[in-house]
């Protein structure tokens, strides 16, 4: 099925003409529930892996959760789909037996030793997705991560590989699994992916001073918001929010901002100002995003679910209080490593 996102609702740049030359493509992935294969992109399926290549293990040091319990990936497959079969009935009750099964998952599992085998996250094949720049004759990314938090960093770690999927002739097919998984949205369930090209403009906190100025003024206007105060969001927020950066999983376009300021990621090997690679979102609109709502989905948007899959949150992955993961890349040499924030 493919997902087109609705034209926006103002043509931004038609109004501020010198956002034009700041228009950026980004790729919103879709990612829906499915059954992918190997040689599917897709979110949290099997990837293209070659038997005889190392399963990639994190060696910590990993953060032990002493508050939640830990839980198998599979105690988490089993959760997910007794909600889903609690959601389908009159009032959403639970079984008995399913009661007992969620009392002995939610007792939890003693944690592991390192290392720790690490999860698949995202295969995204250029095929799919060519504003992916691979190095060489690459033409796979692989995403994985280890489902812990690492010290100061309150999310999982990270691991991008780059390969050519015509040398993988053989392919894995008993990778390991982590024993726990720190949080249940650390693993996320299985997605095919519906990529959509869209254009993108900076966040207003990226913009000149002058520019902002104009697109807060024409923002009031737009929204009736005079006055900015604590208790109500800018008046920027509907440009930022509605016609600039579209919410959830994509690659390429512009950052999101929000926990922290702006701030330019320099390549560690030669310092250029690099670029957005890939967004992992929590979610793929709320309530201040909804005109990115795909027409697709726009039916079952408002469907009242008990934690389950559904359309904003169709991989079950939650990072940092339902924040991004953002990857950036260099543009002067894909070889160059690539950096991570939260945002």
């Amino acid at each position: 099925m493919t997902r087109t996102t609705p034209t926006r609702p103002v043509d931004v740049a038609a109004v501020l003409p010198q956002l034009t030359p700041l228009a950026r493509t980004a790729i919103r992935l879709h990612p829906r529930p499915g059954s992918p294969s190997v040689r599917d992109s897709s979110v949290g399926g099997p990837l293209l892996w070659p038997p005889d290549e190392p399963w990639p293990h994190c060696e910590g040091p990993h953060t032990w959760d002493t508050v939640n319990p830990a839980m198998s990936p599979e105690d988490i497959r089993r959760l997910r789909r007794i909600r889903a079969a609690a959601a389908s009935r009159p009032r959403g009750r639970f079984t008995p037996e399913e009661s007992a099964i969620m009392k002995q998952v939610n007792a939890g599992r003693p944690w592991p030793e390192d290392p720790v085998p690490m999860l698949p996250i995202a295969q995204l094949y250029v095929r799919d997705i060519p504003l992916l720049r691979p190095p060489g004759q690459a033409d796979l990314l692989q995403v994985l991560w280890c489902p812990f938090d690492h010290g100061l960093k309150p999310y999982p770690k990270p691991a991008l590989y780059w390969r050519t999927a015509a040398t993988v002739t053989d392919i894995r097919t008993d990778p390991p699994e982590p024993p726990v998984v720190q949080f249940e949205g650390y693993l996320p369930d299985p997605c095919l992916l519906h990529p959509e090209q869209v254009t993108e403009y900076p966040d207003s906190v990226e913009l000149t001073q002058d520019l902002q100025e104009q697109v807060r003024h024409w923002c009031r206007q737009q929204t009736g918001a005079f006055t900015d105060s604590p208790s109500e969001p800018p008046a920027e927020d509907f440009y930022r929010k509605e016609l600039a950066i579209a919410p959830g999983w994509k690659v390429g376009g512009w950052p999101g901002w929000g926990p922290t300021d702006p701030s330019a990621q320099s390549c560690p090997a030669c310092g250029t100002r690099m670029v957005p690679l890939l967004t992992i979102a929590s979610s793929e609109w709320d309530l201040s995003s909804r005109s990115w709502i795909p027409y697709e989905d726009q039916a079952h948007a408002d469907a009242v679910y008990v934690g389950t899959s559904r359309p904003q949150l169709p991989s079950m992955i939650q990072i940092a209080d339902m924040n991004r993961l953002q990857f950036y890349a260099c543009p002067a040499s894909p070889d160059h490593p690539y950096t991570e924030r939260v945002q």
